[in-house]
C-alpha cells in the first residue's frame, strides 16, 4: 500500500509528521511505500536525524505550504505546488492509495473535492470524526465540511458513517442517530424532520433523534448533523476535556495527601486518559470523495500521524468507498 503524507501540515511539522511516518513504516506491514511530501531539504534532515535508512520512505518535493489561516479555495488555486495539492495529485494520478494530512482542513476538503471529485451519487463530502464514549467510540458526521445541508445530504452522511463504523470499528450493525433538540420525531427544524423520515427508510439501523446529553452514553455508534453543529460539538468537547484535565491536575497536586492519592490512582488515571485520547482513533476521514483522505488535528503528534496512517490502510483494505457507492446507489429507491 502506498500512502502520501503531507509532511508540512500541522503545528509541529515536519518533525512530528516524519517521526510518525517512520514509526508507521517500521511496524505497519501493509505499508509498502510512504511518500513524505514537502520541502525536500527539511524533510530529508528530519529523516536523517531520526536515523531511518530503509527503503520504504520516498521524499517528494513541494515548494509551497498552505498555512492554517489561509482561505482554502484561494490557497489551492494559487499554491499549486503546495504539499496538500501534491498529495491529492498523487491519488488522482494513481501514485498513492491514500493521503494523510494535519494541514489546513478546509484546503484538504477543497483540493480533494476539486481534484478527486465525489463518488457517484454523493452530493457532498463529510468529515467523520471520532469521539470517545462510555462504552465505545462514536462517529460524528459531519464535523465541519458543510455548514448548510439538506435532508438528502444528512441521510447520505448517516449511510457513510454507518459503513465507516462497520469497517473500522467492527460494529456489526451500527446504531445511527440524528442530532436534534428532542427525542421525538416532531422535534427539530424542517430539515431534520425531513431527514428523520429519509433516515428511517435507509438501509441502516436508525434509532431516531438524539440530543446532546446522549452523545457520550455509548448507545449510538453514528451521530448525524450538519457541519456547523458538528464542528461546534467537536470544539466544545475538546475544550471541556482540556478544562477537566487541568482541574484534575490542579486538585491532585494541591497538597501531599492528594499527591499520594493520585499516586495510588495512577493506573486508573492512565487508563482513563487512554480512553479519552483522540490521537488513538486515527484522524477524521473525508467520506464521499473518490479517494482515501484522512485529516488529522493541526496539533497532531507522531502518535496521531502513525494511527492516521494505520486507519488509511484499513480504509483501503476494507474497500470502504466501494461499499459507500453501493449503498448510496440504493437511495434512489427511497426517494
Amino acid at each position: 500500500m502506498r500512502i502520501a503524507v503531507d509532511a508540512m501540515g500541522g503545528d509541529y511539522a515536519p518533525h512530528e509528521i516524519v517521526k510518525g511516518a517512520v514509526d508507521a513504516v517500521k511496524s505497519l506491514t501493509d505499508v509498502d511505500n510512504l511518500f513524505l511530501v514537502g520541502d525536500e531539504l527539511l524533510v530529508k534532515k528530519e529523516v536523517n536525524d531520526i536515523g531511518y535508512s530503509g527503503q520504504k520512505i520516498t521524499i517528494k518535493h513541494a515548494s509551497e505550504v498552505v498555512e492554517m489561516g489561509e482561505t482554502p479555495a484561494m490557497a489551492i488555486r494559487k499554491k499549486k505546488d503546495s504539499s496538500i495539492s501534491r498529495c491529492i495529485d498523487m491519488i488522482a494520478a494513481g501514485e498513492a492509495n491514500a493521503v494523510v494530512s494535519a494541514g489546513n482542513t478546509g484546503a484538504v476538503v477543497v483540493a480533494s473535492t476539486l481534484k478527486l471529485r465525489l463518488l457517484p451519487g454523493v452530493l457532498r463530502p463529510a468529515i467523520a470524526t471520532i469521539l470517545p464514549t462510555r462504552d465505545r467510540p462514536v462517529v460524528l458526521i459531519d464535523a465541519g465540511a458543510n455548514t448548510d445541508c439538506d435532508p438528502i445530504m444528512l441521510t447520505q452522511f448517516g449511510i457513510m458513517g454507518s459503513i465507516y463504523s462497520k469497517v473500522i470499528f467492527k460494529q456489526e450493525e451500527p446504531v445511527v442517530g440524528l442530532m436534534s433538540i428532542g427525542g421525538e420525531d416532531t422535534k427539530g427544524n424542517e430539515i431534520t424532520k425531513k431527514a428523520f423520515s429519509l433516515l428511517g427508510k435507509a438501509n441502516i439501523k436508525f434509532r431516531g433523534n438524539v440530543e446532546g446529553h446522549d452523545l457520550f452514553k455509548g448507545e449510538t455508534d453514528v451521530v448525524v448533523c450538519d457541519g456547523f453543529v458538528g464542528n461546534v460539538i467537536l470544539k466544545t468537547s475538546e475544550s471541556a476535556a482540556h478544562v477537566i484535565g487541568s482541574w484534575m491536575k490542579e486538585e491532585f497536586t494541591k497538597n501531599p495527601v492528594r499527591k499520594f492519592g493520585a499516586f495510588l490512582l495512577k493506573e486508573a488515571l492512565h487508563s482513563m486518559k487512554k480512553k479519552m485520547d483522540p490521537e488513538l482513533y486515527g484522524g477524521a476521514p473525508l467520506l464521499g470523495v473518490n479517494g482515501v483522505v484522512i485529516i488529522t488535528h493541526g496539533s497532531s503528534s507522531a502518535k496521531a500521524i502513525y494511527h492516521a496512517i494505520r486507519v488509511a490502510c484499513e480504509f483501503v483494505k476494507g474497500r470502504l468507498n466501494e461499499l459507500i457507492m453501493n449503498e448510496i446507489g440504493k437511495m434512489e429507491k427511497i426517494g
